[in-house]
């Protein structure tokens, strides 16, 4: 008897990819800790050197080339390979914090704060911000392909991508404002909560609402 079908058997490597590579990231940054902080992270941040700061730069663009090009020999269409690149973010994300918990007990709580991305700027938040994203990304990139493997794909609409590519923004944004007070070598002590949550609720809403429409087959 079949345990599991082809697409499950997908999007289960999807998972096992993202667990060793969330355990990969977390080794480099262990490695830097060790380095910049030997007593262990805590703001404000100590800046590296030119060359240092261009090698993680780079590291952190071909580690979103690694997934996408992961997700596009994965699947053959677009919003296959989107959805794909989703759920490998997400679980590469989370098991990169749970890593680092395992190995350097940080983050001592979901509220410690996180240089989270470098491009442009630095991106900073509570721990507690990119896991709720990566599992909303999750969730929806499981979505996506399970209606896809069913015949049934969802209607995803240009006013659809236009609304949770906005709420995307909104997130960046907010991480981006404490980003700009660790930039100028500050502590950050004030997350703009009230924007991420706004963006987020608002984007999977509408999610909701899209599935909702697609099953019922109505219009946007």
């Amino acid at each position: 008897m079949k345990i599991i079908d082809h697409h499950q058997q997908k999007l289960l490597y999807l998972f096992v990819w993202g667990i060793a590579f969330g355990y990969i990231e977390a080794a480099i940054v262990i490695y830097l800790r060790v380095l910049y902080y030997p007593g262990g992270f805590s703001f404000p941040v100590v800046f590296a050197d030119d060359v240092i700061a261009a090698v993680e730069i780079i590291r952190e663009l071909a580690t979103l080339i690694l997934i996408w090009a992961t997700a596009a020999l994965s699947y053959p269409t677009g919003r296959q390979r989107f959805s794909a690149f989703m759920i490998l973010f997400g679980v590469w994300d989370i098991f990169y914090y749970i890593f680092l918990k395992m190995f350097l007990d940080w983050p001592a709580s979901f509220f410690t704060w996180d240089i989270l991305f470098l491009i442009p700027t630095p991106w900073v938040g509570p721990v507690w911000a990119p896991i709720v994203v990566s599992i909303g990304l999750i969730m929806a990139g499981t979505t996506i392909l399970f209606f896809n493997a069913n015949q049934t794909p969802l209607k995803l609409t240009k006013l659809f991508w236009i609304i949770e590519c906005i709420c995307g923004l909104i997130i960046i944004v907010s991480f981006l404002i404490p980003g700009n007070v660790v930039y100028q070598n500050g502590i950050p002590d004030n997350y703009p909560w009230y924007l991420f949550w706004i963006a987020y609720l608002t984007g999977i809403f509408f999610f909701i609402r899209m599935i909702y429409l697609s099953v019922n087959k109505k219009q946007l």
